[in-house]
């Protein structure tokens, strides 16, 4: 039992430090979160962030670069965009496309968020459970609340529900979590947003994608197959040992570990 403590001490010592060296602004110009901070309003950041998570998989140059080219489509100012635009203005898409996400996706994923901005003041509540009365908040009923809602309109192409996940569907919803990580960790460090307040950072849950998936298994955090919602769970409960209140800080260190130290 001492010699396990040991070990889990020194694994924690050893990902506390990886976090401190990949949990830095100078980071961010290279990745896809470099998106959401080109925003200063709040809602800009949330719409920028949702898009950015969503086109978040191939070479990360790719993305960021599709991304900036989606956000020039909706000039720079996507809240404002979202709310005032016509018909007309919608053409513009027709021709976007990033890997299977294409232009039906796109017309979906802007008609879905007007219709919900013109009501809500924040994407955040899309993630909380309206069933009046019911007592606490899994990130598991958050992301099936957000499912149903975002495709709460009639029409919907059933071909769009593949690019957003959902625990119903046992998805490990790599990119729905990434997105929660950006919104709601806070740590003054200059990477996540932290401007969502009604969710706390002890509730998220790790984003697992095939690198991070890969160093977890590796450091013995991880035994579940395949890479499933239930997988994504045994790495955030593992990683919970070492910071109950924010476990998923730990992202950066096993990403940081994948990525650029290719462990």
């Amino acid at each position: 039992m001492a010699g396990s403590k040991k070990l889990s001490l020194e694994l924690k010592a050893f990902l506390d430090e990886k976090v401190e060296r990949y949990n830095t602004t100078r980071f961010i110009e290279l990745d896809p979160v470099s998106i959401p901070h080109q925003f200063k309003k709040k809602q800009d950041i949330e719409i920028a962030g949702f898009f950015t998570a969503t086109l978040a998989w191939g070479q990360r140059v790719t993305v960021i670069n599709k991304c900036n080219e989606l956000m020039a489509l909706m000039d720079h100012a996507p809240h404002d965009f979202l709310l005032h635009h016509n018909e007309q203005d919608l053409k513009r898409f027709e021709k976007f496309k990033h890997r299977t996400f294409n232009a039906t996706d796109t017309l979906y994923f802007i008609e879905s968020l007007s219709q919900y901005y013109k009501g809500h003041d924040s994407l955040e509540d899309a993630f909380l459970p309206r069933a009046p009365g019911e007592s606490g908040f899994s990130i598991e009923r958050g992301l099936m609340n957000f499912h149903d809602v975002f495709f709460g309109l009639a029409d919907f192409p059933k071909r769009t529900l593949k690019h957003v996940s959902t625990p119903a569907r046992k998805s490990a919803c790599k990119r729905l979590n990434m997105f929660l990580r950006w919104m709601v960790r806070q740590d003054n460090k200059g990477v996540d947003f932290g401007i969502w307040t009604k969710i706390s950072p002890a509730h998220l849950v790790c984003p697992c994608d095939v690198h991070v998936e890969r160093v977890a298994r590796k450091l013995k955090l991880m035994k579940n197959k395949p890479l499933n919602w239930q997988a994504a769970l045994e790495l955030t409960a593992n990683l919970r040992f070492f910071d109950p209140q924010d476990p998923v800080k730990y992202d950066f260190a096993l990403f940081g570990l994948g990525i650029i130290e290719h462990y």
